[in-house]
């Protein structure tokens, strides 16, 4: 890694800390932010209102110094030159359709758009290719967007198929909720912290910058990762993962390996570890994928640190890879209970059943890292309890 790259890397952490300690709790969504920007992809975040989606990218957006940011909220009746620009008045006169893209979309280095499963058919086809090729096109005008990211924003995930073919475009997915209640006293002593520091002006003079050069050498640098030796164990888990009704197209599965190697450099490394697989926790469709992922990606991460323990060969791993915690007993016993009152529901659907099925599996997975022997077995013996009901039962 180069000085200049090593320089970039460095600010970009600053940036990233400086989120967090701004945003209490919050860890998780920040650094897939940190990461989407380094691959270039885009992110979406789901989240009910007042989960500080806004605010986290929109201060984000402000620490890309120079940069045209753009942020819009899309409602049903966002018409295209909302977006996009309006045609020039000087140039129409002249017989010619040209946009006026000045402080608009095509001319953003973060692009912002919250509630954008409200976007309507007429400015669909724009969005699609923007977010897709980073390309602006309208009539006969083609160029080339300058978009370091985009995110997208919703308090729900789209029900209607041609709104489907939008959330595809956001290859990075993250739940955003409220804060664990531990954590809640210091969150209000940070929000307090940040409303003080815009009232006074002083925070964004505070803020740490990073310059929209210095994220494209990130981005260039991702794209030299070496992924030759996490490359036979990212394909099996495709394949597993496809196995289990998460749909892994092929242009996805290329994408998310992009993700892989920003969790190597954002980690200073030029070479991908296992342990970098962390990302594809946040490739699901819908909110019952979640847990599924977790636990089939969890026990990939969790072998390879065992190992990195056992050889005493520890690795710079990503921060998000080490937070498989220990599960608690307690909770994971009543999960399992849950689960067999809904087996031994009537009128169960296939689709139902099979996602019990999926549950119990990850819980079984989370199992093994409990430390307590006697609630180990005790939990374990519960799970196999419910296996046999379900063998039974086919």
């Amino acid at each position: 890694m180069q000085t200049t790259q090593k320089n970039a890397l460095e600010k970009l952490n600053t940036v990233l800390s400086f989120i967090k300690n701004a945003f209490v709790g919050k860890d998780e969504v920040i650094d897939l932010l940190g990461i989407a920007l380094i691959a270039r992809e885009n992110a979406f975040l789901l989240g009910a209102p007042g989960t500080a989606k806004s605010a986290i990218v929109r201060m984000l957006s402000n620490s890309v110094e120079d940069g045209q940011n753009f942020e819009y909220l899309l409602t049903r009746f966002t018409e295209p030159n909302e977006l996009f620009g309006a045609f020039d008045i000087r140039k129409l006169k002249e017989g010619e359709l040209i946009t006026n893209t000045t402080g608009m979309l095509p001319e953003a280095s973060v692009v912002f758009l919250d509630e954008i499963f409200n976007a309507n058919s007429a400015i669909l086809n724009s969005l699609l290719m923007a977010l897709n090729e980073r390309i602006f096109r309208r009539g006969q005008e083609t160029k080339k967007l300058p978009a370091l990211m985009f995110v997208g924003a919703s308090n729900q995930l789209p029900e209607d198929e041609a709104l489907g073919a939008l959330l595809d475009r956001f290859l990075v997915r993250v739940k955003c909720e409220n804060v664990h209640p531990d954590s809640l006293q210091a969150v209000l002593m940070a929000g307090r912290k940040l409303e003080k520091g815009k009232l006074n002006g002083s925070d964004e003079n505070e803020q740490p910058k990073i310059t929209p050069q210095e994220i494209i050498e990130l981005q260039s640098l991702s794209k030299q990762v070496d992924l030759s030796d996490v490359l036979k164990t990212y394909l099996d888990l495709i394949h597993s993962l496809r196995n289990t009704g998460v749909k892994v197209s092929d242009r996805r599965a290329v994408k998310v390996q992009n993700l892989v190697a920003a969790s190597a450099v954002m980690c200073g490394r030029e070479k991908a570890i296992l342990s970098d697989l962390w990302v594809l926790k946040y490739i699901w469709d819908n909110e019952e994928q979640v847990e599924i992922l977790q636990g089939i990606i969890n026990a990939v991460i969790e072998k390879d640190l065992d190992k990195q323990n056992e050889t005493e060969n520890h690795l710079t791993n990503h921060p998000q890879a080490l937070s498989n915690n220990i599960p608690n007993a307690e909770e994971l016993i009543k999960e399992i209970m849950s689960l067999q009152k809904e087996w031994e529901q009537e009128n169960q659907s296939f689709e139902q059943k099979n996602l019990i099925k999926d549950k119990l599996r990850y819980l079984q997975n989370r199992s093994n890292w409990i430390k307590n022997t006697q609630h180990k077995t005790h939990i374990q013996t519960e799970i196999e309890n419910l296996w046999q009901k379900i063998l039974k039962s086919v």
